[in-house]
């Protein structure tokens, strides 16, 4: 695993020593392979199920005469699992900057949604924007460390994958169209054609422990979306805040919602790109390492002959190859 905390490196030593006699073939390893899939999810998840849990807690035990808010023990709470992030090191500080990006970005959109109608909080605590309460805003960063974090945990990576520049205009187009739909036409389905477009060729590439799961992106967009989709269901029922249907009595959320959540994914994604950039899978990156050390290793085709009387050179010593290091995090 690529840039592991100290503690994702710990984890990963033990891992390995549990799973190095695992076997390579049959049902077992099929087996170990799917729970590695698992345990890393839950750990890329770990900041929004946190806050989800919270969420959830707060709904069913927190009092309603407490001194404070609801809202403002759920903003403090999200301060204090986002320290924890980074004091216990499941966080880098450089990860850090892009959650912070998906925070603020979340932020100016609960505010002007918020004001518009589309979704209402509880009028209630004083950490708050308006009528959006701060808390909101880890939501979206929520999102952000899980998108940063399995990006590293399963060594990420994609066969042709669109150019950032190209991707990081149609985000920055879909962002905007949910202010303006409000006022003008939703282009959301032309937006949702484009994404279409742009990714269908593209391949993701998961490592799991031995083996590399091959994916198409636009499935992975659309399977985390249906998650998103589903939190936010739970995320209603416990309170958080509530659709203009689901004032009177509490209701699933409608399924359109899940065209929105996988546009915000899109935003999401490219957001992460420029923090990791995309990069070829690993047995590409490791089949140009190869050929670069050969190349380096190999002898000159072209000896220029010594100069007569002149002292033969001292021939060059050989090139160390470079070895990669081992992965961190869980089982690479």
């Amino acid at each position: 695993m690529q840039r592991a905390t100290s503690l994702e490196q710990r984890i990963d030593a033990a891992a390995h020593r549990v799973l190095q006699e695992a076997p390579a073939n049959g049902i077992r390893s099929g087996l170990v392979e799917v729970t590695v899939f698992i345990l890393k999810q839950a750990w890329a998840c770990i900041f929004g199920a946190t806050l989800l849990v919270v969420i959830v807690a707060a709904r069913l035990w927190y009092p309603d005469d407490a001194t404070i808010a609801r809202n403002d023990a759920l903003t403090i709470t999200a301060v204090l699992i986002q320290i924890a992030m980074l004091a216990f090191r499941l966080e880098t500080g450089r990860e850090l900057w892009v959650i912070v990006l998906f925070h603020l970005t979340g932020t100016a959109m609960e505010l002007f949604k918020t004001d518009a109608g589309s979704w209402a909080y509880a009028a209630e605590g004083i950490l708050r924007i308006g009528g959006v309460p701060l808390f909101s805003g880890f939501m979206y960063a929520a999102v952000g460390s899980y998108m940063v974090r399995v990006h590293r945990l399963f060594d990420l990576g994609f066969t042709r994958y669109p150019r950032r520049w190209v991707t990081t205009v149609l985000a920055a187009a879909i962002y905007l169209n949910f202010f303006v739909h409000h006022f003008w036409w939703d282009a959301r389905w032309i937006l949702l054609a484009l994404v279409v477009l742009l990714w269908l060729p593209t391949i993701m590439h998961a490592r799991l422990w031995r083996r590399t799961l091959r994916l198409p992106l636009l499935a992975v967009f659309a399977g985390v979306a249906v998650f998103i989709y589903l939190a936010e269901n739970i995320g209603t029922w416990a309170g958080a805040w509530a659709y203009p249907d689901q004032v009177e009595a509490w209701q699933p959320v409608s399924p359109s919602k899940l065209s929105s959540w996988f546009l915000l994914m899109i935003i999401s994604v490219v957001m992460v790109t420029w923090i990791h950039p995309p990069r070829a899978p690993l047995s590409a990156r490791a089949q140009t390492e190869e050929g670069a050390d050969a190349a380096a290793s190999a002898p000159s085709e072209s000896v220029q002959a010594p100069t007569t009387g002149a002292a033969p050179a001292a021939p060059e010593p050989p090139r160390r190859r470079r070895r990669r290091r081992a992965g961190a995090g869980l089982p690479s």
